[in-house]
């Protein structure tokens, strides 16, 4: 049968998704505890693989397994097994024509920026910082003018293995609470460093580096040495995955966003 879960993690104290042969990843925690459980080798495949540092709130896996289990083994049973920092929130028994990756509809992430004068301490694993004061409604002007499809070359990463560059950026919403900064995504899907080279740019628009159209300008020139620094990982989040709604899943904090979902 094919299972999926939903997993969430510190990615501080991880060293990224994807396995190693060292260990010390999500894939390898989440991968011993279950083939714990199962009896037998069990390989997941996740919907988004997230790099060190990085944290999650509703990733989405899948694996195949011969092991008749009750759906509660593969939670309270790994969550038994797993490193405290590393909780599986639910699973389903799911068709095999499910696959995590391929099946997404959308992504979402939020990255937390802590905007003071002084350095985090207690959150320093959690949130991203910046010192000067950042001006939200010129991030926003400039968010707005990138989104929709788009060729992104200007915010990807050297060693990104994505065969094309286009992504449509659903949307692209800035919230602020105090000190604390929200960007949050929306897209079909991302590359790498994507959401982290984004809010870089955004940030320099903020402190007033340039003005909000020079985000555009960046974009268009498809050129990463236009763009600003890749943003520190310790901020970002991947918020929820969403699928289909025949496949029956649970939809995370979809009604709590207040980025729009569609039909």
């Amino acid at each position: 049968m094919r299972i999926a879960l939903g997993i969430e993690y510190d990615g501080s104290r991880f060293l990224g998704w994807q396995t190693q042969p060292g260990g010390g990843t999500v894939q390898d925690a989440v991968e011993a505890a279950l083939s714990a459980i199962a009896g037998e080798t069990v390989a997941v495949t996740c919907a988004g693989r997230t790099d060190r540092g990085v944290h999650a709130r509703g990733q989405v896996v899948h694996f195949d397994t011969g092991a008749d289990r009750p759906a509660s083994a593969w939670v309270r049973g790994v969550n038994a097994l797993a490193p405290e920092s590393l909780a599986v929130l639910w699973s389903r028994e799911v068709p095999q024509e499910f696959h995590a990756r391929y099946g997404a509809r959308a992504r979402v992430y939020r990255y937390v920026l802590l905007n003071r004068a002084v350095r985090p301490a207690l959150a320093a694993r959690h949130v991203g910082w910046f010192h000067a004061p950042l001006d939200v409604d010129a991030m926003r002007k400039a968010a707005a003018l990138l989104c929709g499809e788009q060729d992104f070359s200007a915010f990807r990463s050297a060693e990104c293995q994505a065969k094309s560059p286009v992504r449509t950026l659903h949307a692209l919403q800035i919230e602020r609470t105090g000190e604390r900064i929200d960007f949050l995504f929306r897209a079909n899907a991302f590359l790498h460093h994507m959401v982290r080279n984004l809010v870089g740019t955004l940030v320099y628009v903020g402190k007033g580096k340039h003005p909000p159209a020079w985000a555009r300008d960046v974009l268009e020139s498809r050129n990463r040495a236009l763009a600003a620094p890749t943003f520190a990982a310790e901020g970002l989040y991947l918020e929820r995955v969403e699928y289909d709604a025949t496949w029956n899943l649970p939809d995370g904090e979809r009604n709590s966003l207040k980025i729009p979902v569609t039909p």
